[in-house]
């Protein structure tokens, strides 16, 4: 017999009494996610813009290269997709569609169908994700029941700019993707 099926049939003799789950906490009303959205997503770190905000920020030139796979600032993308990722990598502002946002940690969920390059998220210098207001789910567990049996081959959840405090405990933001993430609630 292997150590690991020593173990499993160990685990296994073991008489537990069965403990009922855990209540899952809900957010109820289109309001309360709103704001519970909004609140995860700045205790992220991230900000929260309007689309005239952003407009704003685009127009006033302190993103020079721009890409964007969302048709309301189309207009601003001076950067066609690339074959190379690595063509991407002075990338000052993404722009991308998310498809929904969970309001208990402000994740957003980004895949295939909008992203077209798998790298864009994590090479751009700045992150935009657009989002409908009226997509958002209260927790992961329904974000994870809303995607399903997709197959669109890849997904992710981001819920802020990227950041560590592994090193001395001092918090780095952008350490291993983009230093900022806006998110543009339409």
């Amino acid at each position: 017999m292997s150590s690991k099926n020593n173990i499993i049939g160990k685990i296994r003799s073991l008489k537990l009494a069965q403990k009922p789950l855990p209540e899952i906490p809900d957010f109820k009303g289109a309001t309360d996610l709103l704001k519970a959205f909004c609140t995860s997503i700045l205790g992220n770190k991230g900000e929260i813009l309007s689309a005239e905000d952003l407009i704003t920020k685009l127009e006033s030139g302190i993103y020079p290269l721009v890409y964007s796979t969302d048709d309301t600032f189309g207009k601003f993308s001076n950067q066609a997709l690339p074959v190379d990722v690595h063509s991407f990598s002075k990338l000052d502002l993404a722009i991308l569609k998310g498809q929904f946002g969970v309001a208990e940690n402000g994740a957003i969920w980004l895949d295939d169908s909008e992203l077209r390059l798998r790298a864009i998220p994590f090479i751009t210098e700045h992150l935009v994700i657009v989002i409908s207001r009226d997509s958002l789910v209260a927790t992961m567990h329904k974000a994870y029941d809303r995607i399903g049996d997709q197959h669109s081959g890849f997904g992710l959840f981001i819920a802020g700019p990227s950041k560590t405090a592994d090193i001395e405990q001092s918090l780095v933001i952008g350490a291993h993707g983009a230093k900022s993430l806006m998110v543009v609630l339409i």
